[in-house]
C-alpha cells in the first residue's frame, strides 16, 4: 500500500471550474482559433497581426519594446519575425543611434495586408463583445491588471 497523498476528484473539479489561469488558457485558445481562421484568407494568424500592429507606429520601434509589449522574450520574438520578414512584410534595420539595436518596421506589403485585415478584425471583434455577458471593457481593465 502507498502512503502517496492523494487529491480528492472533488478538489480537481473545484480547480476545473475556479482557476482562472486554466480559464484564460481556454478563452485565449479559443480566441486564436477565431481570429486564426478569420484572417487565413490573407495567410495571417492572429499572432502575425498582433505583432504587425505592434509596429504600426510613427518610427519603428526596437526589438525590446515590442517584445514586452507582446509579452514575449526576445528569442521568441525573432522566431515569430522569421515568417514575416520572408514574406516581405516587415524589415529588420539597424538602429541609427545603437547600430547594435534593431528597429523593426512595417514594408508597404505588410501595411497593405494590416489595411486588409483590419475589416476583419473589427467584425470578429465587434461579434465577439456583442456575444458577451460582461462588460467589455471590465473584462479588459481586469485582464490588463493580470498582465502587469
Amino acid at each position: 500500500m502507498s502512503n502517496q497523498p492523494v487529491i480528492p476528484f472533488s478538489t480537481t473539479l473545484h480547480v476545473r471550474d475556479t482557476c482562472l489561469c486554466l480559464h484564460a488558457q481556454r478563452a485565449a485558445r479559443a480566441l486564436a482559433r477565431r481570429f486564426d481562421a478569420a484572417f487565413k484568407p490573407l495567410g495571417l494568424t492572429n499572432g502575425q497581426f498582433s505583432l504587425m500592429m505592434a509596429l504600426n507606429r510613427p518610427e519603428p520601434p526596437p526589438m525590446g519594446p515590442v517584445a514586452a509589449l507582446l509579452a514575449m522574450d526576445r528569442t521568441t520574438l525573432t522566431a515569430a519575425l522569421k515568417p514575416l520578414t520572408q514574406r516581405g512584410w516587415i524589415t529588420i534595420v539597424a538602429d541609427e543611434k545603437d547600430r547594435r539595436g534593431k528597429r523593426l518596421k512595417l514594408t508597404e506589403a505588410g501595411m497593405a495586408v494590416l489595411v486588409e485585415a483590419m475589416p476583419i478584425w473589427r467584425r470578429e471583434h465587434d461579434e465577439l463583445e456583442a456575444g458577451l455577458s460582461t462588460d467589455p471593457q471590465v473584462l479588459r481593465q481586469g485582464l490588463i491588471e493580470v498582465a502587469r
